[in-house]
């Protein structure tokens, strides 16, 4: 076995899926010498064919959504579903969440992936397929480079950071045992593509098809080839032994047995090749980033498929991951902070779709078996339906799936009653905030203070030029999901002023007089446009206080109340 010769790079991007692919074109999109190592040749199958329509802008800032839109990929409306409390099908559209796209794609895997990866070298990344990654090595704690088979021969390249973008061979989470696995969701999955199946009617022909039945769940979804993807899952234990009795294609077709309205679609449709199966489930890693290396895609988490959440979370992941990357190598002092706000931000992503998937586990009725009674009592002491709603819902309204959920499952006693509870404190919120608004000098009148459970965190926030120092308000309760709200640094400095005394006009005044600014005016502008977004949040409550006509106006300016905002007050 003969050596290649040592080369250097900037970054090296282990994995041409859609994380690597993304991560390294955005990457040589700034300047920085990219080398993409894929063990395949393109294209290539895979599994994962439905897309979310929160996908679409990473698509169009890659560059490459003509490409798709040419491809002739199903269009994806929503969903149709064999789930909850009725045994009837039932569709969620996109386009019911508000400020949602109205439809994404179906996709081909091998068509799309190999868009995404020659769009990569066509923004300057030097792309090598058939490149087997065997190891990251490291200087001490610092990855500086990877080992490579090619053609029989070993080559090792240099690089100033490493891309782990290798799915779920996860290659730098089980080398530096990073990798946690789910116990709630320990299950598996046998899938396979079917000639001449039927299709659900207009407008749901390309919706993507879930069936809950005894054992589990299908999912169907049509694509423009003519073939569909057809997958069930079941429990791990239950999987494995069925696996060993049957083969892949036996339990396959004995699920479908069991699952009458899959049944339906597929008769007289034929395999197109031997079932697949998947058995590495989900899991997570217990870090995201390091020095000189970063996680994205399947190498860094894995969840149950239920919401077709894999090419969303390696996307959006890259887009993260990229500006991490930039920000480390641009200024490696910040690199630890920015690692943490690179975790904090994925891991968010992450979180929410696992605990909308274990929500929507926990409220299904439409069969009986050990395998949904168990996903109602397993898991940690969090791990209730009850809990997964409130971490979902995490400061917001329930909409989209969430609302799905409560209106076609059954939920634990007494949730629906929260949930009016909640939404009824929204709107009581929503409507002090706008009739705050409405008096011009009632803002500066009341008198601030950060809401219990919230916190004034210093902490890298995601800005135009990167990971940034800045800040976040954060919830400090037991239901809060990972991550906060960034808000300015002025923003910040008026917070940090705040006593439960001070009206806002007295918090501007100080800030005024303490950083010797000239312009009120301007503070108080920034003020008036970004507070009441906190306080109808629930992150800022306020009091307001009366001021007469002849007292001073509680912004700050010097002259009485009536010849400043109280003119067009209510004194």
């Amino acid at each position: 076995m003969s050596d290649s010769p040592r080369e250097s790079c900037d970054v090296v991007v282990i994995g041409g899926g859609p994380g690597g692919a993304a991560t390294a074109t955005l990457l040589a999109d700034h300047g920085l010498r990219v080398i993409l190592l894929e063990r395949a040749a393109f294209p290539r199958e895979h599994v994962g064919e439905s897309l979310l329509p929160a996908s679409i802008p990473v698509l169009e800032q890659l560059g490459v959504m003509p490409r798709i839109e040419a491809a002739g990929f199903v269009t994806k409306r929503g969903a149709t579903l064999v789930w909850g409390k009725e045994p009837d099908p039932w569709s969620w559209y996109f386009a019911d969440d508000p400020g949602q796209r109205p439809t994404s794609f179906q996709v081909v895997r091998a068509e799309f992936d190999k868009i995404l990866l020659d769009n990569a070298g066509a923004h300057g990344v030097d792309v090598r397929e058939s490149h087997q990654v065997l190891d990251v090595a490291f200087d001490g704690e610092r990855a500086t480079g990877v080992r490579y088979l090619h053609d029989g021969a070993q080559g090792a390249i240099d690089s100033r950071f490493v891309v782990d973008a290798s799915g779920q061979a996860a290659l730098l989470s089980r080398k530096l045992k990073l990798q946690q696995w789910d116990n709630f969701f320990r299950n598996l999955a046998v899938y396979g593509y079917y000639r001449g199946a039927a299709h659900l009617d207009p407008p749901n022909d390309g919706n993507i098809f879930i069936e809950s039945y005894a054992h589990g769940w299908f999912w169907k979804i049509p694509l423009h080839t003519g073939v569909t993807s057809v997958g069930v899952v079941v429990d791990k234990e239950v999987g494995q032994a069925g696996l060993r009795e049957h083969g892949a294609r036996g339990f396959l077709e004995a699920q479908i047995e069991q699952a009458p309205h899959v049944r339906k679609l597929l008769d007289g449709a034929t395999l197109a090749a031997e079932p697949e199966v998947e058995r590495d489930w989900s899991y997570t890693s217990s870090s995201f980033a390091g020095d000189g290396y970063v996680l994205v895609g399947d190498a860094a988490c894995f969840l149950d498929p239920l919401f077709s959440s894999g090419v969303h979370l390696a996307l959006g992941g890259a887009t993260l991951a990229a500006t991490y990357v930039r920000t480390a190598l641009a200024n490696p002092a910040s690199r630890a902070q920015a690692a943490q706000a690179y975790h904090s931000l994925y891991d968010k992503q992450y979180q929410y779709f696992r605990l909308t998937a274990q929500l929507f586990y926990g409220t299904n009725r439409s069969a009986d078996s050990y395998f949904w009674e168990a996903r109602r009592i397993l898991g940690d002491d969090d791990a209730t339906p009850r809990a997964a709603f409130v971490k979902v819902v995490g400061g917001q309204t329930p909409q989209g799936y969430e609302r799905a959920v409560i209106e076609r499952g059954v939920v634990p006693a007494g949730l629906l009653d929260e949930v009016q509870r909640m939404e009824a404190w929204f709107q009581q919120r929503k409507e002090s905030t706008e009739a705050l608004l409405r008096d011009p000098s009632a803002l500066l009148r009341a008198v601030p203070t950060l809401a219990a459970q919230m916190r004034l965190e210093e902490k890298p926030v995601l800005g135009p030029q990167g990971y940034t120092p800045g800040f976040q308000i954060v919830s400090t309760g037991p239901e809060a999901i990972a991550g906060g709200y960034p808000v300015t640094a002025v923003i910040a400095t008026c917070i940090a002023k705040m006593d439960g005394r001070r009206t806002v006009g007295e918090i501007i005044a100080a800030v005024q007089a303490e950083h010797g600014l000239q312009d009120g005016a301007a503070l108080t502008g920034i003020v008036q446009r970004d507070l009441p977004t906190l306080i109808g949040g629930g992150m800022v409550d306020v009091t307001v206080q009366s001021t007469g006509r002849n007292e001073p106006c509680p912004c700050g300016s010097g002259k009485k109340y009536k010849r400043c905002h109280g003119v067009a007050g209510r004194g």
